[in-house]
């Protein structure tokens, strides 16, 4: 049954059956009819909908509003209608294009792929669920001075002892994502992390701002998490995605049914 309701043509006989309905309100209002009648259910709506919106139900007062602006509506409504002020209009096109559209996509918005679709889905995307590598680090900067930041090496594990200069960047960073860390020091910074040894300085390693001493202290390597641990996710880009091709292949069975014909210019 879900696959089925996944189907696009079904999604568009839903859309066709809905659209026809619209026509059916829309295109058959009587121009000369002057009844307009609310029953108890669209009352209950007009209540059910400011309930929705402001957390309680709306006052004697408030109710009789909602009906006169609903009331105000249809009359304008019925009146543009009358006067043809729908025919051709853009704005209505648009309008009416986004409503096939959604109801083109609807159901897929909250469906859920079966656990072989989600795996196949996330076995071919595999690259995008890849988690950054991390790092624990310490570093002191030195500037432009790259002879100094050379000196300062042996020093600095030999004693500990800082000897760089003051800047505006972190002295050190702990799990740390590559990215983060990229967007704090530069991507050369980052991506030079990966060839350094741990629990000592090492570099000189270059920054957007300059030569720094560089000491990881511990470094875990990207790795792809299981499909448990990000189920959400993956399920929610699924959807979108899978909402992309549906609209696509549900448009194309409405294109096919038509004879379309372009003059020349």
């Amino acid at each position: 049954m879900k696959k089925l309701l996944r189907e696009p043509l079904l999604h568009f006989l839903a859309a066709g059956f809905a659209l026809f309905l619209f026509n059916g309100y829309y295109g058959s209002v009587d121009a000369t009819g002057r009844s307009i009648t609310l029953d108890e259910m669209q009352v209950g709506r007009l209540s059910s909908q400011w309930q929705q919106q402001w957390r309680r139900p709306p006052t004697p007062n408030e109710l009789d509003g909602l009906i006169r602006d609903y009331i105000k509506e249809e009359v304008y409504f019925r009146e543009a209608i009358r006067l043809g002020l729908e025919t051709d209009d853009p704005i209505i096109r648009k309008r009416l294009r986004t409503k096939m559209e959604f109801l083109a996509t609807a159901e897929i918005e909250n469906a859920d792929p079966t656990k072989a679709e989600l795996e196949a889905y996330y076995k071919a995307n595999e690259v995008r669920y890849v988690a950054d590598p991390t790092y624990s680090f310490d570093q002191n900067y030195y500037g432009s001075d790259l002879a100094k930041a050379r000196r300062s090496i042996p020093t600095l594990n030999n004693s500990n002892l800082s000897s760089g200069l003051s800047i505006n960047l972190p002295v050190n960073m702990e799990d740390a994502k590559a990215s983060d860390i990229a967007r704090e020091f530069g991507e050369g910074f980052a991506e030079s992390l990966k060839a350094l040894p741990k629990n000592r300085w090492a570099g000189p390693v270059q920054s957007g701002f300059g030569w720094h001493a560089v000491r990881i202290r511990r470094a875990d390597a990207a790795a792809l998490p299981p499909l448990t641990d990000i189920a959400q996710r993956v399920t929610n880009d699924w959807r979108a995605e899978t909402r992309v091709k549906r609209e696509a292949a549900a448009y194309q069975i409405l294109l096919d049914s038509y004879n379309i014909r372009i003059a020349e210019p």
